[in-house]
């Protein structure tokens, strides 16, 4: 009794006290994230890789079922079953510890030290400065320039939007590899990123992707347009390497997908980060950028800022159990909280700080 207790509160001690190291020692962070990491997540998303389905959804669904099943059907056994309700009570109690100490240990090892890293810009652009709205200006007019040029070589469906005809996961592990020649900690194993069965929750929650730490697994919407698949699955490959800020791995999936040699990924890559900027000079009123959207192709405009099929909530009404506005922003207050708690004070804000490396980027 006392060993099926005292072993997951050791565990979960020892987790606490590596929290709190890394908190502060930013160097025993960078040594875990280049020195162990590596090997825990090349060994356990091989043999996560090996299933044909998310393991960490199921895992995620089964959380879900134990928490409205398994708690109504506890109180009822100890109701009915009076000789056994110490017994009973234990079992559940080293259940409960069990899976606290999993999600400590998983969280901890796959995800919280990596918080705590040197930020990707101190480490690739340690003469970076303070950026102007002019520099702002001139990325956003190349960007536009070069989705201009690419926009016009991708194929493109019977309505005349951008589609991705390629094997989209073989090219992204194989664009991260070969990013991983500019950036170290992006060489080595990548498993195949998987589709989320409940993709249309997570259309609700907003998101394109969403990365698994308790089993080492990155996972996409599968209900989302495949124009959207490339920055996505380079962005959740990037989390598999020790990148977990936001920011860092919308800006290793652009370095990835435009380091590509295919056509599409390169399109799709500087599509995203155009994205980004847009809304940053928009939301910074950087006027004298104002007039470059003038600049912007039709072929552009119809491939941007798109994410769901059309009428994509219409037809997938039927499946809404609890309101999208409520999951979204519950989903929402969720991830930026977690941000914030593992030290960025901007929150889900954070994404959009790719700008400031696309900056960095283009004017070290």
């Amino acid at each position: 009794m006392k060993k099926r207790y005292s072993i997951p509160l050791i565990i979960i001690a020892i987790m606490v006290i590596l929290n709190v190291i890394s908190r502060f020692s930013r160097q025993f962070s960078d040594f875990y994230v280049s020195k162990i990491f590596p090997y825990i997540s090349s060994a356990v998303s091989f043999v996560t890789g090996l299933l044909p389905f998310s393991l960490g959804e199921m895992l995620t669904a089964a959380a879900v079922a134990l928490v409205f099943i398994g708690i109504p059907l506890f109180l009822i056994l100890l109701i009915f079953m009076k000789g056994k309700r110490r017994r009973l009570a234990a079992f559940a109690g080293t259940l409960v510890l069990w899976i606290l100490c999993y999600i400590t240990t998983t969280e901890t090892m796959n995800c919280f030290i990596m918080y705590q890293c040197t930020p990707l810009s101190e480490k690739y652009f340690p003469d970076s400065h303070e950026h102007t709205d002019r520099e702002l200006t001139m990325l956003y007019g190349a960007l536009i320039n070069k989705c201009n040029e690419l926009a016009l070589q991708v194929p493109r469906d019977e309505n005349g939007c951008f589609e991705v005809t390629c094997d989209v996961k073989a090219e992204a592990k194989k664009a991260m590899k070969r990013a991983g020649g500019k950036y170290p900690q992006l060489r080595g194993y990548y498993p195949d990123p998987k589709p989320i069965q409940f993709s249309y929750f997570m259309s609700q929650l907003h998101l394109t992707g969403i990365y698994m730490p308790y089993t080492i697994e990155a996972n996409y919407n599968d209900d989302m347009i495949r124009a959207v698949l490339p920055s996505t699955l380079c962005h959740e490959l990037a989390h598999l390497k020790g990148f977990i800020q936001e920011d860092e791995a919308n800006f290793l999936a652009f370095a990835a997908s435009t380091g590509s040699d295919n056509v599409e990924f390169q399109y799709a890559g500087y599509l995203d980060a155009l994205e980004y900027v847009h809304n940053t000079v928009w939301d910074n009123e950087v006027e004298e950028a104002y007039p470059l959207s003038e600049t912007i192709s039709d072929e552009v405009l119809r491939d941007w800022f798109r994410f769901m099929p059309e009428n994509y909530w219409e037809e997938n009404a039927d499946k809404e159990v609890i309101s999208t506005e409520a999951v979204s922003e519950a989903s929402t207050a969720a991830i930026d909280t977690n941000i914030k708690m593992n030290g960025r004070e901007e929150g889900i804000k954070s994404y959009s700080m790719m700008v400031d490396l696309l900056l960095d980027y283009y004017f070290p």
